[in-house]
């Protein structure tokens, strides 16, 4: 069997395996039976009330409730680092954060979040909050915040979102009055930094000094399991679905990184939901993963192809942005690459690739746990581990088979590379006293659209009574 097909059975033949395991089933798992008897069948009836909601708020559609969202609220226990919105235009709002030391870096840090969900994955709780750590390190910390499309933005380009990338280094530049940057993103933010730093190389354009890519791939060729969703008949069928509606639904995207680990992010939960009849437990971690953007068709589908499918990123010139030609070896800025042992997204050793590609430093941190709980992994948890290697090799296995092993998180590895690139120090910077006037109070409007369109649905319905008699248990399992 040829081996994309052989990966594609291996891969649905696991789905169908993990589908039919036995506590997925009221009568095979034995810990339903038990509640089932316990509560007279109440279990039951609150999961059966749990599923009918679920298809109602997806209108139609099954959406899994993974966490209880009314748990959160946007600026007051997620996304709360206090700072403003500096600028904003069509696609994105840019936020500076206060600070909380006398002084900072001279250095500004100018964050690149994904586009497919909220930029407050790196803002959370203020006890695993990245951007709150950053800014207490010493860092002037600004992010793009990127808005929510809807179909009026279907002709938005990847080009589109590589220039709003360049206003945002404009107007930190503006702003601060600094010409140098550190700059950091995440996953496909990390994506559209190796175009920016490719681009402003091309321009002879020094303004980022440094370059952090969090679990990023610049180089498709090992795309994981996601390259089971990406061939051509696949992004065809894709591509007409969001050529109808302008946009590619988020939850769409959400569906197929569930499924990807299936047991932990889909069947755990409809056991907990929809057999024990339990309420999902508040999860910040699952509060973000629930609030995913859409993504605009001309934008999606170039990133697909140009990508994935035909891995032109990494080929000098392979792709134009802004009327100038993609070459990822000229970018001499220095570089931290994290990736994370686990990553079923971005697989660590794709990730690895990319350092291959860059003409500059390179260092390179392999951390414990997965795409996202390996990079939100704060020094004061200890959790996990992280290796580290002075040298690059050529392989990913040669780099791993000559690494050190250290416990804890690798934030403080980073911090320590970054400050030794410039230790300099100016006054804390308030948001509100830069050169561009503060528009509102983060974590901004654009972050919010799509709870506030959430709120407006009519709330969930008991659309079943709960049983009052002790023969409900017979009566259910009957």
């Amino acid at each position: 069997m040829e081996e994309r097909t052989a990966q594609k059975v291996n891969f649905f033949t696991r789905q169908f395996i993990a589908a039919l395991s036995p506590t997925n089933f009221a009568l095979t798992n034995p810990e339903v039976i038990r509640e089932t008897v316990r509560s007279h069948g109440q279990n039951l009836v609150k999961g059966l009330n749990n599923l009918l909601r679920d298809i109602e708020e997806g209108e139609g559609q099954l959406r899994i409730k993974m966490t209880d969202a009314t748990a959160f609220e946007l600026g007051k226990n997620v996304a709360a680092t206090p700072g403003k919105v500096i600028f904003q235009n069509v696609l994105m709002q840019l936020l500076q954060f206060s600070p909380s030391t006398g002084e900072q870096w001279k250095r500004p840090l100018l964050i690149f979040p994904p586009w497919i969900n909220k930029y407050y994955i790196l803002d959370l709780r203020e006890k695993n909050s990245f951007i709150k750590w950053a800014t207490d390190q010493g860092h002037s910390v600004f992010v793009i915040s990127w808005l929510n499309p809807d179909a009026k933005l279907a002709k938005k380009s990847f080009d589109d979102y590589h220039e709003a990338a360049l206003i945002a280094v404009d107007k930190v530049c503006e702003h601060t009055g600094e010409q140098e940057i550190n700059a950091l993103g995440y996953c496909l933010g990390g994506t559209l930094l190796g175009t920016i730093l490719a681009w402003m190389a091309a321009k002879k354009d020094k303004r980022l000094a440094s370059g952090t890519f969090f679990t990023t791939m610049l180089d498709f060729s090992v795309p994981g399991e996601l390259g089971i969703f990406i061939d051509e008949r696949t992004v065809a069928g894709l591509e007409k679905k969001m050529e109808q509606r302008g946009y590619l639904e988020g939850a769409e995207m959400a569906g197929t990184f569930s499924m990807l680990r299936a047991n932990d992010l889909i069947w755990s939960f409809v056991v907990n939901n929809y057999l024990m009849g339990k309420d999902p437990f508040p999860f910040d971690l699952l509060f973000w993963n629930s609030d995913s953007t859409r993504m605009p068709y001309a934008m999606h589908s170039f990133y697909l192809r140009n990508m994935y499918m035909r891995n032109l990123l990494k080929e000098p010139g392979g792709i134009t942005l802004g009327n100038v030609p993609i070459n990822l070896s000229e970018i001499k800025a220095p570089s931290y690459f994290i990736s994370t042992l686990e990553d079923h997204i971005a697989p660590w050793k794709s990730t690895y690739l990319g350092t291959q590609l860059l003409s500059g430093p390179v260092r390179f941190v392999l951390g414990g746990s997965g795409h996202i709980a390996g990079i939100i992994n704060p020094p004061a948890a200890n959790k996990y581990e992280y290796w580290t290697r002075s040298t690059l090799a050529k392989t990913a296995d040669e780099w791993l088979s000559g690494a050190s092993q250290h416990a804890g998180s690798w934030w403080t590895d980073w911090q320590a590379w970054v400050t030794a690139l410039d230790d300099r120090k100016v006054p804390a910077r308030d948001p509100a006293h830069g050169k561009l006037k503060p528009l509102e109070d983060a974590p901004g409007t654009y972050v919010k659209l799509r709870l506030d369109m959430q709120k407006t649905r009519p709330k969930s319905i008991t659309l079943m009574p709960p049983l009052q008699h002790s023969g409900a248990a017979s009566n259910v399992m009957a």
